[in-house]
């Protein structure tokens, strides 16, 4: 199943007490090219490990937010949604996909829980068969059984987020993966984890491609690469056109050869004979 950005909208309205939790507002609309859910929130949440699960969520948030595997996740309309960033974008993941570790959250941690959870025990894992029908719980049997003693560790916070908030916060994927390249160095441990961030990454590429900078770029001349960077063949290549061109030596022409060989050597020698006969006729000589 594909994944669809999401536009989310929460609103907060001020805190009067310690006790008092931050409410939001949730709108659902049906978009051009599929649902839009929204959810906005203002500032860096505050996120408390769930005991023993290597899960985060947030105690003042009206809503079923989580952390975890270096990701966020929230479960609105039914469905699970997941960003690595605490306010999106968002992407929709297919119940095949979500990490059994998200599905194990017990009742009593969703903040905002939908109607049909009230009958089930708090202390325990929704009854997500019952939700998602028999393929979802065929396909992904054996989730709601595990030992306990080999929970993985929690993934690290990503607190340094904590500086983003407002109009500092980064909308776009191609900022925010800049950030997280220097500051988040976790590597997720699930594959719809890892394939959730590979998802955003191609559609960032997909988007800075179709943009009109994209555009401009490509009409301008690219650089050449540095001289490290060549291959062999480009320095054979360039060794070449800066060698001079070689110049044959010289060689005496080829000797004659069968029936005119020695013929040009007999005719000097003759001539040479008949002036010395007419010398001595002449008197020239003794």
């Amino acid at each position: 199943m594909r994944y669809f950005i999401l536009a989310l909208t929460i609103l907060f309205p001020v805190a009067l007490g310690s006790q008092a939790r931050a409410q939001t507002s949730l709108s659902v609309g049906i978009g051009g090219r599929g649902v839009s859910l929204g959810f906005s929130i203002s500032t860096y949440p505050t996120l408390v490990r769930i005991p023993g699960y290597p899960v985060y969520y947030d105690p003042r948030v009206d809503l079923n937010y989580f952390f975890y595997d270096g990701l966020y996740w929230v479960f609105v309309g039914g469905d699970w949604y997941a960003s690595s960033w605490y306010d999106g974008p968002w992407y929709l993941v297919a119940p095949i996909y979500v990490p059994v570790f998200v599905l194990r959250i017990p009742v009593r941690y969703y903040r905002r829980p939908p109607p049909y959870f009230r009958y089930w025990r708090p202390d325990a894992a929704p009854r997500w068969g019952e939700h998602w029908g028999p393929a979802w719980e065929r396909e992904r049997s054996g989730w709601d059984r595990w030992d306990r003693r080999t929970v993985p560790a929690p993934a690290p916070l990503p607190s340094y987020q904590r500086e983003y908030s407002g109009s500092r916060y980064p909308r776009q994927h191609e900022q925010q993966r800049t950030i997280e390249s220097s500051r988040y160095r976790y590597q997720p441990r699930e594959p719809a984890s890892r394939q959730l961030l590979d998802e955003q990454r191609r559609h960032e590429t997909d988007r800075y491609r179709q943009s009109p900078q994209h555009e401009e770029r490509l009409g301008q001349p690219q650089p050449s690469p540095p001289r490290e960077v060549r291959t062999r063949q480009q320095e054979e290549v360039q060794h070449q056109r800066m060698e001079p061109p070689r110049t044959a030596p010289r060689t005496a022409p080829p000797a004659p050869q069968g029936r005119d060989a020695g013929k040009g050597t007999k005719g000097r020698s003759d001539k040479g004979k008949g002036r010395a006969e007419d010398d001595r006729r002449n008197g020239d000589h003794p």
